[in-house]
């Protein structure tokens, strides 16, 4: 038992004297050293909305909402009533009218395009009512 003991000790201390590595015998083990970064990060761009939609009528995109839109059946929207489960929830999402217009005329996923679809006008309507109801940003 005595002779166990040095070894319980001694064995520990080996290996972390001798370390562990996954590089092969032979192998060159390179260590990443910091370089200098030339340039700068890019700053984010802001979203550009069409001037054609960026005065909708909110009251009147409810109206496309819950018609020609069919917006409901996809998406959940408390002022709509609606609790579509296919697209996101628009009152957690909260879309900046950039984003509600890019989706709605260029789709995304499960989104269809709805350029040819619905007018100009019926867009920049829908999209206003999507914002102003979900507490998204009329400006961005």
């Amino acid at each position: 038992m005595r002779r166990l003991v040095p070894i319980a000790i001694l064995l520990p201390l080996l290996v972390l004297a001798t370390g562990c590595s996954t590089s092969k015998p032979g192998e060159k083990v390179v260590t990443p050293t910091p370089t200098k970064v030339i340039g700068t990060v890019p700053k984010a761009q802001t979203a550009v909305v069409p001037a054609k939609y960026k005065h909708g009528d909110p009251t009147a995109g409810k109206v496309v909402f819950l018609g020609a839109g069919g917006c409901g059946g996809c998406h959940t929207l408390a002022d709509a009533k609606s609790n579509g489960k296919v697209g996101p929830n628009l009152d957690q999402a909260k879309p900046p009218l950039s984003l509600a217009v890019t989706r709605v005329t260029h789709g995304q996923g499960a989104m269809p395009n709805f350029t040819g679809q619905l007018s100009d006008t019926q867009i920049a309507n829908v999209t206003a009512y999507v914002v102003k109801a979900s507490g998204g940003n009329l400006n961005g």
